[in-house]
């Protein structure tokens, strides 16, 4: 005799799901829970226990088998994860291997990833920076892309909300390009650091500010970050490795162990979401909705429906894309939501193709001790009041110092103790990186392929995007002003480093393809994120992002996701969803 499980589909449904668990997905988990929706949160990774799953973590040096340098086997295997700048032999654990899960390069892209509970949070660059009103005010006022549907005003109250709970250090600049937030107090500037930023006051008249870069360290944890279990950062910098300190905002640190505390979070992992279930007869064929997510199990195979009245795509941006471009159905054949055509067009990401470095001669009495998980930060200064130059929009920019080094390193033993520690120093190296704004096109794109397939029969991803002459006319303008500005404080041996040849994609930003609007002939989502033909899925992560600023955006995702969060579990309770 066999019986129904007449339970399985009531076992399977839920108030919400989110797909992704990495800073976005995170931030929707513990906010829909702690407003009581029973939520089901997919990764189609790994789990990652916070602390537990950190397996070097507390490694010394010399307990590597490499002394942490990849090998030449691991990276001719990855000759695209390799090319991040976190992938080592302590980190490469938390990475996507190559082989593992191809896409299609139509033009060259380095797509970094990381597959597990966590997901990037675990392995970011821990920049935080809020966006301006100049920022949201871009595309309306130079025409590319379409306008935002939200200004500042609407997510500063989110962007204050994030920033106490996830724990921000920095300092109150008073820049209008670049609000202040709730800060911890900020790392210490290195000497040269304050002189170059005096430098910069004294030349520019403050219009070039260089301040101590925002990021998420816990210099000083407050009640709420105890509460949490994190501690105190120990300027390690050994973020990529995972902290076990909680020093450093992480999904596993944060977000998820208290969305798991609430009792209302359902975690299951190597859970391939393949696409959104669509019903056109919930509320009539122009007003349907989504009923749950299908997902195939990443070792199985097995293929499992989901249902919730409330979904959040938090994918991270390319593979969000993915997910509606292949949620199709009567009523959606190209796409879920997509009826003007739009989805997976307008991607965009941050040019971090070009450096410049140099040397000071001078605080020779003076170096740097222990290891400072942050550097300066110099905000956009170009065409913020004024269109000035031949390109749109800006860049923004790194600043970093250390004392040069010349250490006799061919002795042994005793002699090589005695060696390294009469340490030779030199000058002071000094050095910054562009974080320019691309501007969104319809050529920047991503579709499925129509061929190939990943190992769980899902089409892979196509990906199209590059530089274009506004991003080269960008790089040029920071050769000359970053060359003046190193000049004018005084610095020698300045050189510039453009790699034109290096593809888009390490500086692991790339925002867009569902984009907001305020009309849904033009964008996908609405001002509260909701798709616009299907209002009962969401989208934060970075794929909603309009245009995309020079700062960096993972601040923004969590604010945003937030505010949506808010907006959904309102309309949920009212029965609008």
């Amino acid at each position: 005799m066999s019986y129904f499980n007449i339970d399985s589909v009531k076992d399977r449904t839920f108030d919400a799901i989110v797909v992704g668990s990495g800073i976005s997905g995170g931030w929707s988990a513990k906010e829909l829970t702690g407003k009581g929706l029973r939520t089901l949160l997919l990764e189609r990774g790994r789990d990652v226990k916070h602390v537990t799953d950190y397996p070097t973590t507390m490694k010394n040096p010399w307990e590597f088998d490499h002394l942490g340098q990849i090998t030449k086997e691991l990276k001719d295997a990855n000759p695209i994860a390799s090319r991040c700048y976190a992938f080592g032999e302590d980190s490469s654990h938390f990475f996507v291997k190559d082989a593992e899960h191809p896409y299609v390069q139509e033009k060259p892209f380095d797509w970094i990833r990381g597959y597990q509970v966590g997901g990037k949070s675990l392995m970011w660059a821990r920049g935080t920076q809020r966006w301006s009103q100049f920022d949201f005010e871009g595309p309306a006022r130079d025409g590319f892309a379409v306008e935002w549907p939200i200004g500042y005003a609407d997510i500063a109250p989110w962007y204050s909300y994030v920033e106490k709970f996830a724990g921000i250090s920095g300092n109150k600049d008073g820049l209008p390009q670049l609000p202040d937030g709730e800060f911890l107090p900020p790392h210490e500037q290195s000497c040269v650091e304050k002189y170059f930023t005096q430098q910069m006051s004294k030349h520019y008249n403050g219009s070039r500010p260089v301040i101590i870069g925002r990021c998420a360290h816990l210099t000083q944890p407050k009640d709420i970050h105890f509460q949490q279990g994190r501690g105190q950062c120990q300027n390690r910098n050994l973020c990529q490795r995972g902290c076990p300190y909680g020093g450093y905002f992480s999904s596993n640190s944060s977000t998820i162990p208290w969305a798991m505390r609430s009792g209302k979070l359902t975690m299951k992992t190597d859970s391939v979401v393949h696409s959104i279930i669509y019903d056109e007869k919930k509320g009539g064929a122009a007003n349907g909705k989504a009923t749950g997510v299908r997902v195939i199990n990443a070792n199985t195979k097995e293929i499992t429906e989901y249902y919730a009245k409330v979904i959040f795509l938090n994918a991270a941006t390319l593979n969000t894309n993915l997910i509606l471009l292949n949620s199709t159905s009567n009523r959606f054949p190209n796409g879920l939501g997509n009826d003007n055509g739009l989805l997976g067009k307008y991607i965009a990401f941050h040019n971090f193709r070009t450096t410049i470095s140099g040397e000071y001669e001078g605080f020779l009495d003076s170096t740097t001790e222990g290891i400072r998980p942050n550097g300066s930060y110099i905000p956009r200064f170009r065409n913020l009041l004024k269109q000035e130059t031949d390109f749109l929009r800006g860049y923004s920019a790194g600043f970093g110092t250390s004392r040069m080094t010349n250490n006799d390193t061919s002795g042994i033993g005793e002699d090589l103790k005695n060696s390294l520690a009469n340490t030779k120093y030199g000058n002071w190296r000094v050095g910054s990186h562009m974080m320019g704004e691309t501007i969104p096109k319809e050529s920047n794109y991503v579709a499925l392929d129509k061929t190939l397939t990943d190992q769980w029969g899902i089409p892979q991803l196509k990906i199209s995007v590059s530089y274009d002459d506004n991003d080269e006319k960008m790089i040029k303008d920071f050769h000359e002003q970053l060359t003046e500005m190193y000049t004018k404080a005084g610095f020698t041996n300045i050189k510039t480093h453009d790699k034109p040849d290096k593809a888009p994609g390490l500086d692991i930003h790339e925002m867009g393809g569902v984009r907001m609007g305020k009309d849904p002939k033009t964008s996908m989502l609405n001002k509260w994120n909701q798709l616009h033909n299907c209002k009962n899925v969401f989208v934060t992560d970075g794929a909603c992002m309009t245009s995309n600023s020079t700062q960096n955006p993972s601040l923004t995702f969590m604010a945003i996701t937030a505010r949506a969060a808010d907006f959904a579990v309102k309309e949920f309770k009212k029965g609008n969803l």
